[in-house]
């Protein structure tokens, strides 16, 4: 059978009649949408759970055998264009440089610290080490070439998992709508992308994270298909995978919060659903209930927290960022200069210190030889932070009158001691005065004053330790403590600003007149020595598995949040990106290199543009129909139904992933948008099927019938013609560029913000 034969009767449903401009009142036998529906809300199902309506008009969509040679086709096209050409360029692609060096890191043992959680950088690095690579390519800047080292394996794993986006799409669709046509018009959008190509290409998280979300998606739609049979295997099976999917989902990158919200609002329709059949009783409700809270809440929970500790014990050695992690984090890290080593507990008078800052990439509290210049406060010698282990880090703890026990057990630094820090190396106190400081305005300068034991009262600090009483001991390594200053009533604090040269580009330290507890207001006891005091190994102090879990996650949250636009940074705006405004350079920019560039093709992004809508006015012409009593036939009922609840819940899925990025203060990139894009595509699907069904309220057969083959055959050519232009912005562009005579895509760049 051709293909144009193929296509006009993947969705022959129903009668072909034309909605007559006539009403009838409800009473007289008016067809409404609750009179066309089983009971329970749901399809009709064959044995199997599956709908038994899926191509009642014949043709090459019939019986197992057509739905699995469709399901074949769909598969081999998504998965030829995701592995074509896969080893190119040779060489580290745009962010490969971050997730192939992580990838390397599981390899090799190394700890490191991302500001997403650690499931994709776990597979990309395991999909490495089952390929044959062997975690010692350095992954420095864009650019560098692989040569010898066996990259393409991690490539290739990224782009299995995104070739079946679109196999999960069909399969959602085809549920959603129990429509080939609706389906396939969906895989062609994602199949046929560039920018769904391109991003599945490389060594990145975002093919992982869409994999997870569309198998979340899949398996609740799937799920939702076996309500009519609960508690028997199949039902067990996609609500287990829903749970299992909404886990990878969040274990790669924290907007899987997204599609677990559209999967809890779902579940909350449903047992709203179950509490409305009178026929189920409140033990019957009970167990619902549990079977979700089971596998939609505590197996997803503990899947995730297993991620985190095969993380923990897979990364045991000292990396290059354990800095950003409290000192007690860092003691379990093998290599690391806190690793076994002894030291006392408590904190103590004439003990010499180091003292980290708490805030995210905070530093120790530094001083050298070199005073602030003229004009910037007093003259006094500099305090910083400093992120590097440096001798003149050390500072020794005296009392406000320095009269410490010379022999003997030293009296212990208690909460709310007043005491005065000495730099050790230049032997000035830690000192502050109402000067303002050089970076932040509306803070106090904080210097080093006085020699020798001498100065004034701007030298005495009062000892706070956050959640304790007057009298506590100062834990080395565990407790949060605020120094307060007691002459201005200041706390001292790291602004995270970068000082000029004049202060070797070291971090500004102040002192802060705003008493909120915040972390750049705390501060560690990290290095602690006393030679009067008993020494303990830091092995009794590690952290208990819990305590790294919540400190991983609030470093992990920190790190995002300061992911903030910097000045003259090339960022984008969420309104960007559903009009295809801008793209990502992953490789090359002159004409000489081997360019890629993630752009969707613009073709199928502007087409979902224009579903988004139509879709809405589709609905609001249905639901204005039913209102008014005008008489639909089943046809019309079975595409309003599909609408409303299959559409409905992709543009809730569509929102739920776009929306929340508008109220993100965080930088934000085009990519961001990928994962709203593939609810944006199923949504097409059913939009236009739905349209192209209804051409018989334009004309009547067989001019509707040649109207709506027509559409779909100009929708077919349409898409593969512009993934014929744009496929060089996936595959490669060598030679001049769009704007330069000669070049391959001349004419191709419609927007003048394009880059290629």
């Amino acid at each position: 059978m051709a293909t144009g034969e193929c296509i006009s009767q993947w969705k022959q449903t129903g009668d072909t009649s034309t909605l007559r401009n006539r009403r009838t009142v409800a009473s007289s036998g008016a067809v409404t949408e609750d009179s066309t529906r089983p009971a329970a809300g749901g399809d009709t199902h064959s044995s199997n759970g599956t709908s038994a309506r899926l191509s009642p008009g014949g043709g090459c969509g019939d019986g197992a055998a057509g739905r699995q040679l469709l399901l074949l086709l769909v598969g081999g096209l998504s998965f030829s264009t995701r592995l074509y050409n896969i080893s190119e360029p040779p060489h580290v692609c745009w962010d490969e440089t971050h997730f192939g060096k992580m990838g390397s890191y599981y390899i090799n043992r190394t700890f490191f610290f991302d500001v997403h959680p650690p499931l994709g950088k776990m597979l990309i690095g395991l999909a490495g080490y089952m390929s044959g690579y062997d975690g010692n390519f350095p992954f420095i800047k864009p650019g560098d070439k692989y040569e010898n080292h066996n990259y393409a394996g991690m490539r290739a794993f990224c782009a299995v998992l995104g070739s079946f986006l679109p196999i999960f799409a069909y399969l959602t669709v085809l549920e959603l709508s129990q429509s080939h046509t609706a389906a396939l018009i969906t895989a062609a959008l994602l199949i046929f992308d560039t920018g769904s190509i391109t991003i599945s290409q490389y060594i990145l998280l975002d093919p992982i994270l869409l994999f997870f979300i569309m198998a979340a998606v899949l398996s609740m739609v799937k799920f939702n298909q076996q309500r009519h049979r609960p508690f028997t295997a199949s039902w067990w099976l996609w609500l287990v995978l829903t749970g299992v999917s909404l886990a990878g989902a969040l274990g790669v990158k924290f907007v899987g919060l997204f599609v677990i919200l559209l999967v809890g609002l779902n579940t909350v329709s449903d047992i709203w659903r179950l509490l409305g059949d009178l026929s189920l009783s409140l033990v019957n409700i009970a167990k619902h209930f549990l079977a979700r809270v089971f596998t939609l809440i505590l197996l997803p929970l503990f899947l995730y927290v297993t991620i985190f500790a095969i993380h923990f014990v897979v990364l045991n050695k000292s990396g290059p960022e354990d800095g950003v992690f409290s000192a007690a984090f860092q003691s379990r890290l093998i290599g690391n200069y806190l690793h076994n080593v002894s030291m006392p507990e408590y904190l103590a008078y004439g003990s010499t210190i180091t003292v980290k800052n708490l805030r995210f990439y905070g530093g120790y509290l530094h001083s050298h030889w070199d005073l602030y210049p003229e004009g910037v406060g007093a003259r006094q010698q500099q305090v910083t932070a400093y992120l590097g282990k440096d001798d003149n880090n050390l500072w020794v703890v005296h009392r406000q009158d320095h009269n410490e026990s010379q022999s003997g057990t030293p009296d212990l630094v208690r909460h709310g001691d007043i005491i005065q820090l000495a730099h050790k190396e230049t032997t000035r106190n830690l000192h502050s005065h109402l000067h303002e400081a050089p970076l932040t305005k509306k803070h106090f300068q904080v210097t080093g004053y006085g020699i020798n034991a001498t100065g004034d009262t701007n030298d005495l600090w009062q000892v706070e330790v956050c959640g304790s009483r007057k009298g506590d001991l100062v834990k080395v390594l565990r407790s949060k403590v605020r120094f307060l200053h007691r002459a201005t009533g200041c706390v001292l604090f790291s602004s995270g600003k970068t000082l000029p040269k004049w202060g070797w580009e070291q971090q500004e330290v102040t002192c802060r007149p705003f008493l909120k507890e915040t972390p750049s207001s705390q501060w560690n006891i990290e290095d602690h020595s006393n030679p009067k005091l008993p020494n303990i190994s830091l092995s009794v102090l590690k952290p208990h598995f819990l305590e790294i879990l919540l400190e991983s996650h609030i470093v992990m949250i920190r790190g995002s949040n300061s992911l903030t636009p910097k000045d003259n940074e090339m960022t984008s705006q969420p309104w960007h990106w559903p009009i295809n405004y801008q793209g990502i350079r992953f490789s090359g920019v002159i004409d000489t290199q081997y360019r890629v560039y993630l752009l969707g093709n613009p073709v199928i992004w502007w087409m979902n543009l224009a579903s988004l809508g139509m879709y809405p006015v589709m609905v609001m012409v249905a639901s204005v129909a039913l209102q008014r009593g005008f008489t639909l036939d089943q046809k019309r009922m079975e595409h309003s139904r599909v609408l409303k609840r299959g559409g409905g819940l992709l543009l809730l899925g569509w929102i739920l992933h776009y929306a929340p990025f508008f109220t993100m203060d965080r930088i934000l990139f085009y990519h961001h948008y990928f994962p709203a894009m593939l609810f944006s595509s199923m949504l097409t699907g059913i939009t236009l099927d739905v349209l192209l069904e209804n051409t018989d309220l334009l004309l009547r057969p067989p001019y509707s019938d040649w109207l709506k083959r027509g559409g779909q055959m100009v929708f077919l050519f349409t898409v593969l013609y512009s993934f014929y232009l744009f496929h060089p912005l996936s595959y490669g562009m060598t030679g001049p560029l769009a704007h330069e005579p000669g070049s391959a895509m001349a004419g191709l760049k419609w927007m003048d913000s394009w880059e290629f």
